[in-house]
Protein backbone atom coordinates (compact mmCIF):
# COMPACT_ATOMS: atom_id res chain seq x y z
CA UNK A 1 0.00 0.00 0.00
CA UNK A 2 2.94 2.15 0.04
CA UNK A 3 2.45 2.95 3.58
CA UNK A 4 1.06 1.41 7.19
CA UNK A 5 -2.53 0.75 6.14
CA UNK A 6 -3.38 2.84 9.62
CA UNK A 7 -2.53 5.85 8.34
CA UNK A 8 -4.68 5.25 5.18
CA UNK A 9 -8.14 7.85 5.80
CA UNK A 10 -11.30 6.42 6.28
CA UNK A 11 -14.32 7.84 4.99
CA UNK A 12 -15.20 9.72 7.88
CA UNK A 13 -11.15 11.60 6.84
CA UNK A 14 -9.46 10.28 9.97
CA UNK A 15 -6.53 7.71 9.82
CA UNK A 16 -8.01 4.14 10.40
CA UNK A 17 -5.26 3.48 13.64
CA UNK A 18 -6.72 6.92 14.75
CA UNK A 19 -10.25 5.71 14.56
CA UNK A 20 -9.77 2.34 15.61
CA UNK A 21 -8.26 3.81 19.13
CA UNK A 22 -11.07 6.43 19.43
CA UNK A 23 -13.18 3.25 19.44
CA UNK A 24 -11.29 1.88 22.10
CA UNK A 25 -11.34 5.52 24.16
CA UNK A 26 -14.97 5.55 23.90
CA UNK A 27 -15.61 2.16 25.74
CA UNK A 28 -12.86 3.16 27.60
CA UNK A 29 -10.16 0.17 27.13
CA UNK A 30 -6.92 1.41 27.11
CA UNK A 31 -5.01 0.21 23.79
CA UNK A 32 -1.15 0.00 22.63
CA UNK A 33 0.19 -0.26 18.69
CA UNK A 34 1.70 -4.13 17.94
CA UNK A 35 4.31 -3.48 15.64
CA UNK A 36 7.06 -0.25 16.09
CA UNK A 37 6.82 2.30 13.19
CA UNK A 38 8.40 5.33 13.26
CA UNK A 39 5.27 7.02 10.99
CA UNK A 40 3.00 6.13 14.48
CA UNK A 41 5.32 7.98 17.08
CA UNK A 42 3.19 11.13 16.64
CA UNK A 43 0.23 9.14 18.07
CA UNK A 44 2.22 8.75 21.44
CA UNK A 45 1.43 5.59 22.20
CA UNK A 46 3.26 2.80 23.34
CA UNK A 47 4.15 0.25 20.78
CA UNK A 48 4.74 -2.97 21.25
CA UNK A 49 7.48 -4.69 19.15
CA UNK A 50 7.62 -8.14 17.93
CA UNK A 51 8.24 -10.33 20.32
CA UNK A 52 9.71 -12.73 17.67
CA UNK A 53 11.30 -11.47 14.13
CA UNK A 54 10.31 -13.53 10.92
CA UNK A 55 7.02 -15.29 12.39
CA UNK A 56 4.57 -13.14 10.88
CA UNK A 57 1.47 -11.89 12.80
CA UNK A 58 2.20 -14.51 15.45
CA UNK A 59 5.21 -12.24 16.67
CA UNK A 60 2.80 -9.36 17.19
CA UNK A 61 0.16 -11.60 19.02
CA UNK A 62 3.23 -12.88 21.07
CA UNK A 63 3.74 -9.24 22.05
CA UNK A 64 0.37 -8.10 22.83
CA UNK A 65 0.12 -11.33 25.13
CA UNK A 66 3.20 -10.45 27.41
CA UNK A 67 2.16 -7.31 27.55
CA UNK A 68 -1.29 -8.58 28.94
CA UNK A 69 0.08 -10.51 31.54
CA UNK A 70 -3.05 -11.89 33.58
CA UNK A 71 -5.65 -10.33 31.96
CA UNK A 72 -7.47 -10.05 28.91
CA UNK A 73 -6.34 -8.70 25.40
CA UNK A 74 -8.34 -7.78 22.39
CA UNK A 75 -6.59 -8.00 19.14
CA UNK A 76 -7.99 -5.48 16.35
CA UNK A 77 -6.52 -5.08 12.86
CA UNK A 78 -6.42 -1.38 12.70
CA UNK A 79 -7.52 -1.19 8.87
CA UNK A 80 -10.97 -1.75 9.22
CA UNK A 81 -12.56 1.42 8.71
CA UNK A 82 -16.45 0.29 8.97
CA UNK A 83 -15.77 -1.41 12.58
CA UNK A 84 -18.28 0.04 15.10
CA UNK A 85 -17.91 0.55 18.51
CA UNK A 86 -20.84 -1.42 19.30
CA UNK A 87 -19.85 -4.81 17.40
CA UNK A 88 -16.28 -3.66 19.33
CA UNK A 89 -18.01 -3.95 22.93
CA UNK A 90 -19.78 -6.72 22.16
CA UNK A 91 -16.25 -8.76 21.40
CA UNK A 92 -15.44 -7.22 24.82
CA UNK A 93 -18.20 -8.07 26.82
CA UNK A 94 -18.27 -11.58 25.61
CA UNK A 95 -18.85 -14.63 27.99
CA UNK A 96 -15.16 -15.14 30.19
CA UNK A 97 -14.22 -18.42 29.92
CA UNK A 98 -13.38 -19.57 26.30
CA UNK A 99 -9.47 -18.85 25.73
CA UNK A 100 -10.72 -17.33 22.75
CA UNK A 101 -13.17 -15.42 20.99
CA UNK A 102 -13.46 -14.10 17.70
CA UNK A 103 -15.58 -13.38 14.90
CA UNK A 104 -15.68 -16.16 12.17
CA UNK A 105 -16.47 -15.10 8.88
CA UNK A 106 -17.00 -18.17 5.74
CA UNK A 107 -15.51 -20.66 7.43
CA UNK A 108 -12.40 -19.11 8.99
CA UNK A 109 -11.01 -17.18 11.97
CA UNK A 110 -10.63 -13.24 12.59
CA UNK A 111 -8.01 -13.72 14.76
CA UNK A 112 -7.81 -9.96 14.29
CA UNK A 113 -10.61 -9.20 15.85
CA UNK A 114 -10.63 -11.60 18.65
CA UNK A 115 -10.07 -11.51 22.48
CA UNK A 116 -7.75 -13.74 23.94
CA UNK A 117 -6.95 -14.56 28.06
CA UNK A 118 -3.36 -13.74 27.95
CA UNK A 119 -2.15 -16.02 30.60
CA UNK A 120 -3.66 -19.35 28.85
CA UNK A 121 -3.31 -18.31 25.41
CA UNK A 122 0.59 -17.48 25.49
CA UNK A 123 2.28 -20.35 26.36
CA UNK A 124 0.63 -22.69 23.44
CA UNK A 125 0.93 -19.55 21.03
CA UNK A 126 4.83 -19.93 22.33
CA UNK A 127 5.02 -23.23 21.93
CA UNK A 128 3.80 -23.27 18.18
CA UNK A 129 6.23 -20.52 17.07
CA UNK A 130 8.73 -22.70 19.05
CA UNK A 131 7.75 -25.33 16.30
CA UNK A 132 7.55 -23.36 13.47
CA UNK A 133 3.82 -23.11 13.53
CA UNK A 134 2.79 -19.90 12.53
CA UNK A 135 -0.53 -20.16 11.72
CA UNK A 136 -3.10 -17.81 13.52
CA UNK A 137 -5.86 -20.17 12.24
CA UNK A 138 -4.07 -23.30 13.34
CA UNK A 139 -3.83 -21.65 17.09
CA UNK A 140 -7.46 -20.70 17.29
CA UNK A 141 -8.53 -24.22 16.37
CA UNK A 142 -6.15 -25.62 18.88
CA UNK A 143 -7.09 -23.77 21.49
CA UNK A 144 -10.73 -24.82 20.29
CA UNK A 145 -12.05 -20.65 19.99
CA UNK A 146 -15.28 -19.51 20.42
CA UNK A 147 -17.13 -18.11 17.26
CA UNK A 148 -18.50 -13.96 18.22
CA UNK A 149 -22.13 -14.86 17.13
CA UNK A 150 -22.48 -11.53 14.48
CA UNK A 151 -25.25 -10.69 11.94
CA UNK A 152 -23.97 -10.46 7.76
CA UNK A 153 -24.17 -6.50 8.85
CA UNK A 154 -21.38 -6.86 11.49
CA UNK A 155 -19.67 -9.35 9.40
CA UNK A 156 -19.44 -6.41 6.77
CA UNK A 157 -18.19 -4.34 9.53
CA UNK A 158 -15.21 -6.33 9.79
CA UNK A 159 -13.93 -5.51 5.69
CA UNK A 160 -10.03 -4.34 5.88
CA UNK A 161 -8.25 -2.41 3.21
CA UNK A 162 -5.52 -4.45 1.91
CA UNK A 163 -4.54 -3.29 -1.53
CA UNK A 164 -5.45 0.06 -3.18
CA UNK A 165 -8.69 -1.57 -4.89
CA UNK A 166 -10.66 -2.09 -1.60
CA UNK A 167 -10.09 1.08 -0.96
CA UNK A 168 -12.26 2.65 -3.91
CA UNK A 169 -14.89 0.03 -4.48
CA UNK A 170 -15.58 0.38 -0.38
CA UNK A 171 -15.11 4.13 -0.21
CA UNK A 172 -18.06 4.52 -2.75
CA UNK A 173 -20.35 1.68 -1.58
CA UNK A 174 -19.66 1.23 2.30
CA UNK A 175 -18.93 -1.95 3.93
CA UNK A 176 -20.08 -4.89 1.34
Amino acid sequence: MGRPKGLLVSTDGVPLVERTGALFDALGVPWVLVGVRPEYASLGRLALADAAEGVGPLGGLLALLRHAGDRAAVAVACDMPFLSQRLLARLRDAPAGPPVVAARRDGRWEPLFARFEARTVLPVAQRRCERGELSLQGLLDELDATPLPTTPEEERELDDWDEPADILARTHEGPR
